[in-house]
C-alpha cells in the first residue's frame, strides 16, 4: 500500500462533492490545492517517451511515487498520475512516427511515417502497436503500484483534427479542409470511433480498480470523463469548426459522462458558441495563452460560460480565485491552484486560504 497523505475516508468526501458538482447542486467551488514536504524527490521526465521502451513498466512508476507521497491534498484535491506520451499519442498508436527528445528541453511531437494522398489514408485499431503496448503495460503498473488510491489517468489521446494533422502536416491539412472536405469528414469520423475504442480499452485497466476517471488535467468522474479539444481549430472559421470538428465532440461526449473542453486561447474563442451548443458537454477549460491576461481578468467571458449552462475549469493563483468568486461567485467553477514565483502556501496558509475563499463565496 503507497504511504500517501490521502485515506479512504478522503476519497469518499471527494467523490460526494465531485458528484454534486456535476449535478450544480454543490453551491461552492471546487478547490484543487496541495503543498509538498520539502523533501528531495528524484528527477523525472516529463515525458514518458523520454525512457527506454525496454525500461519495465513498474521501474518508470517506481521513480514518481515519491512526488506523489509526498504531497498533502486540501480542498477537493486528489492524488493523481498520468502517462505523458504527448499531446495527441493516439496519432502514434495510429502509425505516425512518435518523435521525442530531451535535450535540451522535452518535447514530443508526432510526423507522417509516409507521405500518402488524402484518400489512400485509413486508420485501424492495431492492439500490437509499441507505444500503445506500452501506455496500457503503463497503465496496469501504475494501478497496482497505488492499489486505486492514486487516481491513474487515461493519457492524451488528442483531438480528431490534430490526430489527422499528424498524418498530413498541418499546413496540408488546411488545404485539405477546402480541397477535400469529404476526405477529411470521412477521417473525423473514423477518428472519433477509434478514440473512443482506445478510451475503453484503457478504461478498462483503470476503472474499477481506481474510483473513477481522471485524464490529462486535474479533474475526476466517477463515471467517464476528459478533457476534449482541438487546437487545429485556432486557424479555422467557426463554420469549418461545425463541419469538423463538431461530429466528434458530440460523438465523444455522447459517449463520456463528462465531457470538458479544452478552451485553448483567445483564437478559440469564436468557436464558444457552437461549444455551449452542446448539450452533453459538461464543461469548459479556459486557458487564455502565455502573454495573456490571466483568467481571473476574463469575466465577461467566464460568466457567458457559466450562464451558458457549463461548468468552467481555471489555473489560478490565490488572489484569482478570490477575485472571481468575489465578482461571479464560485459555484460552477473548479480552481486548480498554482502558486506564482517562489510563493508557497504551507499547510496552515493552504488552510487559511480555503476558509477566506468560502468567506468571500457566502458573502456574494
Amino acid at each position: 500500500m503507497a504511504d500517501l497523505h490521502f485515506t479512504q475516508n478522503d476519497w469518499e468526501r471527494v467523490e460526494r462533492d465531485t458528484v454534486a458538482w456535476w449535478e450544480s447542486e454543490l453551491k461552492r467551488p471546487l478547490v484543487y490545492l496541495t503543498t509538498t514536504d520539502r523533501t528531495e524527490t528524484p528527477p523525472t521526465c516529463s515525458f514518458i517517451t523520454n525512457y527506454p521502451m525496454d525500461m519495465p513498466a513498474e521501474e518508470v512508476v517506481d521513480l514518481y511515487a515519491p512526488a506523489i507521497e509526498a504531497t498533502h491534498y486540501y480542498g477537493d484535491a486528489f492524488p493523481q498520475w498520468w502517462m505523458n506520451f504527448g499531446p495527441g499519442v493516439m496519432a502514434g498508436f495510429l502509425g505516425s512516427t512518435v518523435n521525442s527528445v530531451s535535450d535540451p528541453s522535452e518535447t514530443v511531437w508526432f510526423t507522417p511515417a509516409e507521405e500518402m494522398p488524402v484518400e489512400a489514408l485509413t486508420f485501424d485499431f492495431d492492439p500490437k502497436n509499441a507505444w500503445w503496448q506500452r501506455v496500457q503495460a503503463l497503465t496496469r503498473a501504475a494501478v497496482t503500484r497505488w492499489d486505486g488510491m492514486v487516481a491513474v489517468g487515461h493519457t492524451d489521446l488528442g483531438g480528431n483534427m490534430d490526430i489527422i494533422a499528424s498524418f498530413r502536416d498541418t499546413q496540408q491539412l488546411l488545404f485539405d479542409v477546402i480541397d477535400q472536405p469529404d476526405q477529411i469528414e470521412r477521417l473525423v469520423a473514423r477518428t472519433a470511433e477509434l478514440w473512443i475504442q482506445h478510451y475503453d480499452a484503457q478504461e478498462a485497466v483503470i476503472h474499477p480498480p481506481c474510483r473513477g476517471t481522471t485524464c490529462w488535467t486535474l479533474i475526476w468522474s466517477p463515471g467517464r470523463t476528459y478533457m476534449l479539444q482541438c487546437d487545429f481549430s485556432y486557424m479555422v472559421s467557426p463554420a469549418m469548426f461545425e463541419r469538423f470538428v463538431m461530429p466528434d465532440l458530440v460523438a465523444c461526449c455522447e459517449y463520456l459522462d463528462h465531457g470538458f473542453y479544452h478552451l485553448d486561447g483567445k483564437g478559440e474563442i469564436p468557436h464558444l458558441d457552437h461549444l455551449l451548443s452542446i448539450e452533453r458537454l459538461r464543461g469548459i477549460q479556459w486557458i487564455p495563452g502565455n502573454g495573456q491576461p490571466a483568467p481571473h481578468e476574463w469575466l465577461p467571458l467566464l460568466k457567458r460560460i457559466r450562464d451558458g449552462g457549463k461548468l468552467c475549469q481555471l489555473f489560478v493563483t490565490p488572489e484569482g480565485a478570490r477575485t472571481i468568486v468575489k465578482n461571479l461567485g464560485g459555484r460552477g467553477f473548479l480552481f486548480v491552484i498554482h502558486h506564482t514565483g517562489d510563493e508557497s502556501l504551507d499547510p496552515a496558509q493552504a488552510q487559511a486560504f480555503l476558509k477566506t475563499l468560502d468567506e468571500e463565496d457566502i458573502s456574494k
